[in-house]
């Protein structure tokens, strides 16, 4: 009994340390997985389709003639690398 009885007033021990490393292992968790998800999702959006993004001005440049279309091709996928749009729509 004297074994039990000095094991019950020797603290939790070392492993107590491993409590905040998982709680800022889930922390880091969910923040990598919102920054991958929800908030790239919102940001890039509204940069890539608003009427001031540098695609939409690249679309009126092409259509008001000041750039020829391979000139719009190679820039455009120039803006897409950035913004993450994909052309297989076929959309410009």
């Amino acid at each position: 009994m004297d074994t039990f009885t000095t094991l019950a007033y020797d603290g939790p021990g070392p492993w107590i340390l491993f409590v905040p490393l998982i709680w800022a292992a889930v922390v880091v968790g969910v923040v990598t997985v919102l920054r991958r998800t929800a908030w790239r999702g919102r940001r890039g959006a509204a940069a890539a389709y608003g009427e001031r993004s540098p695609i939409a001005i690249l679309g009126r440049r092409f259509a008001a003639g000041e750039i020829d279309e391979e000139e719009y091709w190679r820039r455009l996928s120039v803006l897409d690398e950035q913004f993450g749009r994909s052309l297989k729509d076929g959309a410009a």
